[in-house]
């Protein structure tokens, strides 16, 4: 069921609601915080999307096209798109960009998110957000609050990597650890249901997408990369993914372009996973199965998959890849000698590249845009070898 708080005053009022993306029921403006009811009813849980009425005829006011036109910002957004000449001539292609979303003010894409959470909690009234984090969405989520002068938990792991802890407790957000990934859901899931927190991320299962008003934010990466290269100089995004709210927010992205004139053809945009779950599901499995598998890149791990993830890849005509560990801390180190220190999970994306191109799935004249997640300077890594002294 809907938990409606307080009146929308803030919203775009283009806003008319939300609809599913499974059923495409439309329902009134509210806080979904499971998906849609309808579909979570059949258990066929489906993330809802917000509806708007019409699209404005260019995008010289981006604010015109998001859920919300003012909102809480630490200056998010407007990332660097970056020309790799070198690296699209290696792995073959006629052009290569990389979107680079560890320029945000946390270090990672989280923040476009972050920002329609915490400004939907001070609409509502509500006094603490909440997620369920190993790391980048609950230092993004923690700093937020911060600037808007809400409390923030984090639910977690004791295995969390010390940079994140540090960065979320400087913030002054609280950290709750649990022993398992997935026992996080449900104490996040105790808590909302009670009103004690507004949450940024799922914590139903099976799962669905993180909160509708905060994964709205995500269709600007497409806004801002079309602004850029405009149709012709991007056929293929790729984009490192786990529960796909980045991959549909991109896709979704593009389709509204499309629906308001300003693209005829969206690119395709493909996912780059550390284990087959979307790749199985895409070749006949339950969407709602679990998926186990075992990968250093944790920021794209756990064993789920989303209704949202088969939508993003279908609506843009792409495909998921699932690529190895080693490969992709190679191409962690061939970025960085780029001048690009991504998070593991981040180099990912050009690790899929390779890996599509040498499937023939990506061909020699694409115009491709690798989504470099976060950077790399809050991994934890220990160190082989001693720096070297001088006298």
């Amino acid at each position: 069921m809907p938990i409606t708080h307080k009146p929308f005053a803030g919203l775009n009022p283009r806003v008319t609601g939300f609809r599913c993306i499974r059923c495409g029921i439309l329902l009134p403006v509210a806080d979904y915080l499971e998906g849609c009811p309808a579909c979570l009813d059949q258990n066929r849980p489906a993330s809802l999307a917000v509806e708007y009425r019409e699209f404005p005829a260019s995008l010289d006011q981006l604010a015109d096209w998001q859920v919300y036109s003012d909102h809480v910002t630490l200056g998010e957004g407007n990332t660097p798109l970056v020309s790799l000449e070198d690296l699209a001539s290696e792995t073959g292609i006629g052009s290569l960009h990389l979107k680079n979303e560890g320029a945000n003010p946390t270090g990672s894409h989280k923040d476009r998110m972050s920002r329609f959470v915490v400004q939907r909690a001070l609409e509502a009234g509500a006094p603490t957000v909440a997620a369920a984090s190993s790391g980048n969405a609950g230092v993004s989520l923690a700093a937020y609050a911060a600037k808007a002068g809400l409390g923030c938990v984090v639910v977690t792991t004791s295995e969390m990597n010390p940079n994140w802890r540090r960065a979320i407790e400087m913030h002054g957000a609280t950290l709750l650890a649990t022993e398992t990934p997935e026992r996080r859901w449900q104490v996040l899931a105790d808590r909302v249901r009670v009103g004690d927190w507004y949450p940024a991320t799922n914590f139903s299962v099976p799962p669905v997408g993180s909160n509708p008003f905060g994964v709205d934010g995500y269709r600007s990466i497409a806004f801002e990369i079309f602004h850029e290269l405009g149709t012709s100089a991007c056929t293929d995004i790729i984009v490192p993914t786990s529960r796909a709210d980045l991959l549909w927010g991109i896709a979704r992205g593009y389709r509204d372009l499309q629906t308001a004139g300003l693209v005829e053809q969206p690119p395709r945009i493909h996912a780059v996973e550390p284990f087959g779950r979307i790749s199985k599901v895409l070749a006949g499995q339950d969407y709602r199965g679990i998926f186990p598998g075992h990968s250093a890149l944790t920021s794209i791990g756990g064993s789920t998959v989303t209704y949202q993830a088969l939508d993003a890849i279908a609506s843009c005509k792409g495909t998921a890849v699932v690529i190895e560990d080693e490969a992709a801390r190679e191409d962690q180190k061939r970025l960085a000698r780029c001048g690009f220190y991504l998070e593991l999970s981040s180099a990912a994306a050009l690790t899929g590249l390779r890996k599509l191109v040498a499937q023939g799935v990506i061909t020699s004249d694409a115009a491709v845009v690798i989504v470099g997640t976060s950077n790399g300077f809050s991994e934890f890594q220990p160190f082989a070898h001693p720096i070297a002294m001088v006298g």
